[in-house]
């Protein structure tokens, strides 16, 4: 089902696409990060250290911009530098950095330089507050850089996690480098294999904190809960007062989530919160905590996800808001007058917008809905904010509002369009929405070819991911490049599409592809082909798709399964058997291979090579239809088994394709492998869709 509104839209954008050189007054620099320094001032940094020439801060009572400024963090470098240190954080009264070293957990004194060991069995197996690799990439995210231990308030104890490996599997990366190459192993669980077990210690450091060159023990605690390795916990987090620790807890199922509030005096615990889905349950993370208790975001009782209150004993549990609320994010909370203030996608799907939440889950926007809002900032007293929007036609601009809502657009203290901008000199974005035949309304930024000419047909380029929750689309300024704007130069139709699953729809897009990942997505891109078929200046016989990870496996699913509708692919750092992936990423949406064949065998891209109609024995130039795969071979996220195996299956049926392979390159090419990725891809493109 096509928008008739959307396609007159579009045929309108067509028209005004055109390209011609940026002036040099088009764009202004804008401020990368703000801070603020009280409740009236905000400052703006060019560079992020708050110390750069062009600096400035402003001060919202007396509407008074000030140059000149300088405001870096007080510790912009460690003062102590110990050995083999990973991972060194600060305590919060800053007098300690915590580090480990060779999989134990330290604590140094920052006065005296001493050192205390807080555990001592760490090994190759054994990882006291480094996390095991599925919890570092699933759990606690990248940015942690394996770090798995958390001071408490009051600097007085760490809580950390010990993991044993010993029974996760060992997964080997050769590297081709040195006369004899080099083998790294990781103990990387892939999915219906073991995990690790953890335990969880929380150490008091009472004694190192006053007496540090005493060498006085710390005296660990160790949580009561089972060394069972089907079962996540997830990133706990500490009570205002230090005198709790709070621990959530899943099955390996992850179907249920339960949340215990332990005792730092004695480990007891209690349980103060749990939930259940029929699909997946999602971790807590995001959350806002006062002094009563903590301000979360979740999927309950409808499809969409809304604000609840928890109290730290687990007494007190109410919904705040209820909407069509998604990409929901808690930012503030003003303890006082109650008001919870929240991001999250506004009714286009694909901008993001302030909100505020009263009495009675009353709910007020606060920013122009027109607009995509990010990099908010709330005053420390929460009745200012500062934060920076845009959409795919309006350069950012940096602002600040008042959290009344009074001032939708903001006071605008900086605007990358300059002068001379004018958008009509660039091919730029254009939102549309097409409905499946289901009735979800699915979202695509579509950039034109310059010099649009309506009686011509043109090729389409689709950039896709599909992964669950993970969406491409988003209505945001994207400045002007070669990179961006090359599709239009060479008079290609560059669309960047979303599937049912990307979160747009919210939990009911979602669950709908629980047991059986890439089933769903495809009928969607294949709706979203059939789309632009129907439209009058596209050739259908020159339609493209490339994607990488997700987006990886999804391009070659389309040409094995749809050749008609996409005729040529770039495949890259795909997932081509879902039992080669990690345990917790894919059981979360597809079980385990053994209680779920069925599910593996249709997300399988090695069981439809079949349908990809590239045979070896056809011998010209241009093939009808023609997929490319590149994988880096040190991908520790991906592993090139993947593409390995896709290219067994694949010369096993004796079908012709390309493979380009980057030696050590990881998940995303970087360096001179990420700039030939792009040289070969547009010659690639050039051939194929542009007979070049």
């Amino acid at each position: 089902m096509f928008a008739d509104m959307d396609i007159k839209k579009l045929m309108l954008f067509c028209a005004a696409a055109v390209t011609v050189p940026a002036a040099a007054d088009e764009f202004e620099k804008v401020p990368s990060s703000w801070k603020w320094v009280s409740d009236s001032e905000v400052v703006f940094s060019y560079d992020g250290s708050y110390a750069d020439s062009a600096a400035f801060s402003y001060d919202v009572r007396k509407g008074k911009v000030n140059t000149g400024v300088s405001a870096p963090e007080k510790y912009s470098e460690f003062p102590l530098e110990p050995e083999g240190a990973v991972n060194m954080t600060y305590s919060p009264d800053s007098t300690m950095i915590a580090f480990t070293r060779n999989n134990d957990l330290y604590v140094a004194d920052i006065a005296t330089g001493a050192e205390h060991r807080v555990t001592d069995d760490g090994s190759s197996l054994i990882l006291n507050g480094y996390a095991s690799w599925v919890y570092y990439e699933e759990i606690f995210g990248r940015p942690t850089r394996y770090r798995a231990f958390w001071w408490s308030p009051d600097s007085r104890r760490i809580g950390f996690y010990r993991f044993d490996n010993s029974e996760v599997p060992l997964f080997p990366i050769y590297s081709p480098f040195g006369q004899d190459g080099k083998l790294s192993e990781t103990r990387y669980p892939k999915a219906g294999e073991t995990n690790p077990s953890v335990r969880i210690g929380i150490a008091d450091l009472s004694g190192f904190r006053s007496a540090p060159e005493s060498g006085a023990p710390a005296d660990v605690l160790w949580l009561d809960f089972e060394e069972d390795p089907d079962q996540y916990f997830g990133t706990p987090f500490w009570s205002p007062d230090g005198c709790s620790f709070f621990v959530s807890r899943m099955p390996r199922s992850q179907q249920s989530l339960e949340l215990f509030s332990i005792s730092v005096a004695d480990g007891s615990r209690k349980l103060i919160y749990s939930e259940k889905s029929p699909t997946w349950v999602d971790w807590i993370s995001g959350a806002v905590f006062t002094s009563e208790g903590l301000y979360m975001s979740r999927c309950l009782d409808s499809e969409w996800q809304q604000v609840y209150f928890l109290s730290y004993d687990g007494a007190d549990f109410r919904q705040l808001t209820d909407g069509p609320f998604w990409n929901l994010s808690v930012l503030k909370v003003r303890e006082k007058t109650g008001e919870v203030f929240f991001s999250s996608y506004n009714e286009s799907g694909v901008r993001r917008s302030v909100y505020k939440a009263g009495k009675g889950m009353h709910v007020s926007v606060l920013t122009d809905p027109a607009y995509d809002v990010t990099g908010v900032r709330f005053s420390p007293d929460g009745k200012y904010f500062a934060a920076s929007y845009s959409n795919s036609v309006t350069p950012v601009k940096v602002a600040v509002f008042p959290s009344s809502g009074k001032k939708p657009q903001g006071e605008v203290l900086a605007d990358m369009a300059g002068e001379g901008f004018d958008p009509s000199s660039y091919s730029l974005p254009q939102i549309i929405y097409m409905e499946t035949e289901d009735g979800f309304r699915l979202p695509a930024s579509v950039v034109m070819p310059e010099n649009f000419d309506s009686t011509r047909k043109y090729p389409v380029h689709f950039d896709i991911y599909g992964g669950p929750d993970t969406p491409m689309v988003w209505d945001r300024w994207v400045s002007p490049s070669e990179n961006n704007q090359w599709w239009s130069r060479h008079g290609i139709v560059q669309i960047t599409a979303d599937c049912r699953a990307a979160g747009h729809n919210g939990r009911k897009g979602l669950d709908m592809i629980y047991r059986q990942l890439t089933v769903y997505e495809i009928q969607d891109f294949v709706a979203w082909a059939d789309y632009m078929k129907s439209l009058p200046y596209i050739d259908g016989d020159r339609i493209g798709v490339e994607g990488f990870s997700f987006g990886g496996t999804m391009t070659a699913m389309l040409l094995f399964q749809a050749p008609d509708s996409f005729r040529y692919g770039i495949a890259g750092g795909g997932v081509y058997d879902w039992a080669l992936y990690d345990s917790h990423y894919t059981e979360r949406y597809m079980g385990t291979p053994q209680d779920n064949p069925e599910g593996y065998a249709k997300a399988c891209a090695l069981r439809f090579v079949k349908g990809y109609p590239a045979s070896c024995k056809d011998t010209s130039s241009v093939r009808p239809v023609y997929l490319k795969l590149t994988h880096g071979t040190g991908d520790d996220n991906v592993h090139f088994q993947n593409t390995l195996q896709l290219v067994n299956a694949l010369q096993r049926a004796r079908k012709s394709f390309d493979l380009m392979v980057y030696p050590d390159g990881m998940h995303g090419y970087r360096g001179y492998q990420g700039e030939h990725f792009l040289d070969e891809n547009r010659s690639f493109w050039l051939k194929y869709l542009c007979g070049e």
